[in-house]
């Protein structure tokens, strides 16, 4: 008891000082790759919609790579018309003989508009057409939130009856893309199979699984033999079965081909947080989030064969249900404001950490937020912008946007170390810390305050201590998101929460959801080593960029 006490009095002490953060730029841990470039919905037909575009165009712009964009329902039969949790491109049918009818023209519109913004398709394999389902009835789901989420696996997510007619409709799916944007293009998109085979989405066995994946690569390989595929997807928790996988993939016999192994060019799965409502506060859980990655790349890691493989996490956010807004999941509130936003730049760093730790090449992590067409404005859903306006969560996008090159050591006195955050989340005093980048021409400094509970606190003064620097004399620019700056929400509920903004107040709207200057042009002095403040409000998160 005695030494508990004492270790709870001196991580009081320790978390009691004021912040300190040291940024070594002499010291490099790895590249800034743009894991955070990736982006996903359930909702394929907002794509090519007035704001989905809209939506689309700014998160283009705001990456000096291209966007990896994953959704889902891309081969599910139905008219285009688009509701929660779904959408529908009919592009197989068979006729009155069984002869199948292939209609590109929906899907075609989902991926000429990724094309257009240079934009590539994380081309998701799925889900199953209705003439193709071994049980078709009933086909279209009419879940609304709220309803038990079982009501949303009706007939697309059944096996095929027809394993030969899968595996000819995707060698069909793809000739037509290599004909329509060519062999080159095509070849810097990923495909992947499905989506959470090991949970409803998929109504099969793990063995069917396996088996529809082989014949999809098969028709995949046979249009473009250079075509990148993998899977499968999983949800947290779904290790045993990515395991099975993994094996099948690498040293099982193809269901299609009758050889040894399958196509495996990319490794996915999902991870997601477990937010609550606690005392009437929104409690988060970052811990679990990053457990459900940390499991994933223990177990991709136990496959030498396979080491280096690009991994992507499918869908990373701070929970599972993104069409699920606070009226039905008050533990969502948390989606407009900038909790969101200080928890999406704290579970970003630790990403980079966590893939450092285990020596893996994680390229991207989806995060499954987009924006929902006709729907009330700020009503909680997981997205991006809300009719048009961007929230504060995409300004941190845009932060991590101008962050490239090499990432430099980071360590702090308030900031949580990584197997803290990964084992207990934030649940003592805030998490102040800091992600750092370098560039030949500039150095930039991600910071954020965040802490699990969604409550207001003081402002801290955060001290910087930066080393390496370039004796040059530098220009700072800050940019902060905050209750203050670069957030769309509070200025909305200033206007009294309007439903129909007039043109003037959607002027002022758009512009507050923009990424905003705290201060610009600052001059400072160069040298080996500076000191630098800032002031960060509860669940703010800073971005500061030194030019020379």
């Amino acid at each position: 008891m005695k030494k508990l006490l004492g270790l709870l009095l001196l991580c009081s002490t320790v978390y009691s000082q004021s912040p300190v953060i040291n940024i070594d730029f002499n010291k490099e841990i790895g590249d800034m790759k743009p894991i955070w470039a990736w982006f996903g919905y359930d909702e394929p037909n907002y794509t090519y919609m007035k704001n989905g575009k809209k939506l689309l165009s700014e998160i283009a712009a705001l990456s000096p790579v291209p966007v990896f964009v994953r959704t889902h329902n891309l081969l599910t039969s139905g008219d285009g018309t688009p509701a929660l949790k779904w959408g529908s491109t009919n592009a197989y049918t068979e006729d009155s003989n069984g002869n199948p009818i292939y209609n590109w023209t929906i899907v075609d519109s989902i991926f000429d508009t990724y094309i257009a913004r240079k934009m590539k398709p994380l081309a998701q394999i799925g889900f199953m057409p209705e003439a193709l389902s071994t049980n078709p009835h009933p086909y279209k789901h009419s879940w609304r939130p709220g309803a038990s989420y079982k009501e949303v696996f009706t007939g697309w997510a059944y096996p095929p009856k027809d394993y030969d007619k899968w595996r000819e409709l995707i060698y069909q799916w793809a000739k037509h893309c290599v004909e329509r944007y060519g062999k080159k293009e095509v070849e810097s998109w990923w495909w992947e199979v499905w989506n959470e085979p090991n949970i409803g989405y998929w109504q099969g066995t793990l063995q069917e699984y396996c088996k529809m994946y082989d014949y999809a690569a098969d028709g995949l390989r046979k249009a473009l033999p250079t075509a990148r595929i993998g899977g499968c997807d999983i949800t947290g928790g779904g290790s045993k079965f990515l395991d099975t996988f993994l094996t099948h993939c690498l040293t099982g016999t193809n269901y299609a081909t009758g050889k040894k192994g399958s196509p495996l060019d990319i490794v996915l799965f999902h991870a997601k947080g477990q937010p609550k409502v606690v005392d009437g506060k929104v409690v988060m859980n970052a811990g679990t989030q990053m457990r459900n990655i940390r499991d994933a790349f223990a177990t991709v890691n136990t496959f030498g064969e396979i080491k280096n493989i690009p991994l992507v996490i499918g869908e990373s956010d701070p929970e599972g249900c993104a069409a699920c807004g606070m009226s039905t999941n008050p533990e969502n509130a948390y989606r407009n404001g900038t909790m969101y936003s200080s928890y999406t730049a704290a579970t970003f760093a630790r990403k980079y950490l966590l893939a450092d730790s285990f020596n893996v090449n994680l390229v991207g992590a989806v995060s499954w937020s987009f924006e929902f067409e006709n729907q009330p404005m700020f009503a909680g859903f997981r997205d991006l912008a809300t009719n048009g306006i961007d929230k504060p969560v995409l300004n941190v996008f845009r932060m991590f946007g101008m962050m490239k090159g090499k990432r430099a050591r980071v360590t702090g006195n308030r900031m949580y170390d990584l197997k803290t955050f990964v084992d207990s989340s934030v649940r003592g005093l805030p998490d102040i810390g800091a992600i750092a980048a370098k560039d030949d021409r500039s150095f930039t400094i991600m910071i954020w305050n965040y802490h699990d509970e969604d409550k207001t606190g003081p402002a801290e003064r955060v001290t910087l201590n930066l080393v390496g620097l370039p004796s040059k004399r530098l220009t700072l620019t800050q940019y902060n998101v905050d209750s203050a700056y670069s957030n769309s929400y509070e200025m909305w509920k200033s206007m009294g929460s309007p439903q129909n903004p007039d043109d003037k107040q959607m002027k002022i709207l758009e512009n507050s959801g923009q990424l905003q200057k705290y201060s610009d042009g600052i001059k400072l002095p160069g040298g080996k080593k500076i000191n630098h403040t800032v002031n960060i409000r509860r669940q703010g998160v800073i971005l500061l960029k030194f030019e020379w």
